[in-house]
């Protein structure tokens, strides 16, 4: 079950809901501790004075900001509590914009707000209704652990699984970057050959709108999982099992290509026969049924994941190519 992480109210006008917050998203990136290798011990930092190397105590420690000069100013927590913002039980909405005018680059990290309770139910479903009819979304700011957030509320279609409760529209949370924690990409020098003229022809253009609709599918989350966690993962099953792992040599990366309407003309071929689950026939006898040797490892793995072949884990990528083309011939037979 959930927890709220934080609980007060939406303030808007002169109407109050109450509502709790909860994270909507969770990081499961897979983590390691550092040993060294001949003894195995585990290796721990510790907090050490740069010119005597002692241990310092958490609770002596002070924070200095550093000046241009390289000199520091050393701030105490207390001095540092007397100009935090207070604690507010409050989401102050100061406006509500366009929800098409938010760029998603001011978006930090997603949290799902819920009515508090019952009585809730119809201020929070008010507030939701009128965002969705008007496409707003509202731009407030709140306190939580102290710090100032500037965030954006917006409401969001959540599937749900048969009668399961909390399916359906509801307003999520997006914590936001400030203005000036963004970065104009006008200053990066690489944009500027942008700004050179550059001429697309029509035949160009048809063929990557060719492509993006070739690729067009119906936004199913499910389907994109992270298939370096997956073989990390395996990898450790296997030499907790006493395996011996042999790594293989880094693939050589290709040539960069300089014929941009070939290669759009075979992407756009490439995947509409993906689109159809059609094999890429070759010609000749005994040939394969599907280019899988021009394909990276990481894609092999996928299209092995897609295909469900066992043991795709282990294999090295001649193996997943085999695997692969025995898979696609049995299917064209």
């Amino acid at each position: 079950m959930p927890r709220a992480i934080w609980t007060g109210s939406i303030s808007f006008g002169l109407v109050n809901v109450p509502v709790k917050l909860f994270t909507a998203t969770e990081d499961r990136s897979v983590g390691f501790h550092q040993f060294e290798p001949e003894s195995g011990e585990r290796i721990r930092y510790q907090r050490v004075t740069e010119q005597s190397g002692q241990e310092v105590a958490y609770g002596d420690i002070v924070k200095g900001y550093e000046l241009e000069d390289g000199s520091h100013v050393l701030i105490t927590p207390e001095e540092l509590e007397a100009v935090e913002p207070g604690r507010s039980r409050t989401i102050d909405i100061e406006d509500f914009i366009d929800l098409d005018d938010v760029d998603p680059v001011y978006f930090d990290k997603t949290y799902h707000l819920a009515p508090a309770d019952q009585a809730a139910a119809k201020p929070y479903a008010l507030l939701r209704e009128a965002m969705k009819d008007s496409n707003r979304v509202a731009i407030a700011r709140f306190v939580m652990r102290a710090k100032q957030s500037l965030a954006a509320i917006r409401v969001a279609s959540v599937d749900g699984d048969g009668d399961e409760a909390g399916a359906g529209d509801v307003l999520v949370l997006e914590t936001m970057h400030f203005g000036d924690e963004v970065r104009s990409p006008a200053a990066i020098r690489e944009m500027k050959v942008l700004d050179d003229g550059i001429e697309l022809n029509d035949r160009e253009r048809a063929a990557a709108k060719s492509l993006v609709e070739s690729l067009t599918s119906d936004w199913e989350p499910a389907k994109y999982t992270d298939t370096y966690r997956e073989r990390v993962l395996d990898l450790v099953a296997r030499k907790a099992d006493g395996e011996r792992i042999v790594t293989e040599k880094a693939e050589e990366p290709t040539a960069s290509v300089t014929d941009l309407m070939a290669v759009l003309e075979a992407s756009v071929n490439e995947a509409r026969q993906k689109r159809g689950d059609a094999p890429r026939a070759t010609s000749g006898a005994g040939a394969s049924v599907t280019d899988y040797a021009s394909m990276s490892k990481d894609e092999l793995y996928e299209e092995a994941q897609r295909r469900d072949i066992d043991g795709r884990s282990k294999m090295t990528k001649d193996e997943l190519v085999a695997a692969l083309s025995d898979s696609a011939m049995a299917e064209a037979s």
